[in-house]
This record gives C-alpha cells, sequence and structure tokens, in this order.
C-alpha cells in the first residue's frame, strides 16, 4: 500500500518538475531580455530538476540510489545561483542589459571589477 503511495507521489512529481522544466525552456526563448531569460533558466529550472529528482527517490528508494539523488539535487542548488550571478555580472558589464528596464542600478558608476 505504502509503495503504491509512493509511485503515485513519485510519478505527480516527475510529471511536475517536468512541467516547470518546460516552462523554463520556453520562457528562455520568448522573453526578450538576458537578465529576464536568465531568471527563466535558473528560478523554474531549478525547482522542476529538484521535482524530478524527488519523484525519482521516492520511486528508486535504495539508499545508494537516494544519496546519488541528494547529491545531485545539492550541486543543482549549489551551482545555478552562481552561474546566475556570473551571467549576470557579464551582461552587465558587456552592456547587453537594457540598463532602461532596471528599477534600480546599484552598479551604476562603479568601477566594472
Amino acid at each position: 500500500m505504502l509503495a503504491t503511495v509512493a509511485d503515485w507521489l513519485g510519478a505527480a512529481f516527475l510529471v511536475a518538475g517536468a512541467l516547470l522544466s518546460l516552462a523554463a525552456g520556453i520562457g528562455v526563448l520568448r522573453f526578450p531580455d538576458v537578465l529576464d531569460r536568465m531568471h527563466a533558466a535558473t528560478k523554474p529550472q531549478t525547482l522542476g530538476v529538484l521535482l524530478v529528482l524527488a519523484g525519482v527517490a521516492l520511486r528508486l528508494r535504495s539508499p545508494d540510489d537516494l544519496g546519488m539523488v541528494a547529491l545531485v539535487g545539492l550541486f543543482q542548488l549549489a551551482t545555478a545561483p552562481v552561474a546566475a550571478q556570473m551571467i549576470a555580472r557579464t551582461a552587465y558589464r558587456t552592456d547587453h542589459v537594457d540598463r532602461t528596464r532596471l528599477q534600480a542600478d546599484e552598479l551604476k558608476g562603479r568601477a566594472p571589477y
């Protein structure tokens, strides 16, 4: 009984994660600005990957597999914000950001490094 519930819950997580990853991909294609695309590539995609990993963990249930899934989730959470920060700073430094759309520009007038 408990295994059946875990399988159904895992399937729901897999579908939800896939839909969030699809929304992230559509956002990357449709959004007009680098910062908007970066947001679409990191926020829903990270949650989507974590939901997919949770669905896989609920389906596999092996301690070795759970350790590997947790490690993948940890690396995803550690690298996505750093990559987003580097993309945003590079886009700002190379003038690929539409500054008229910024509500606040904290980096204006600072040295580039």
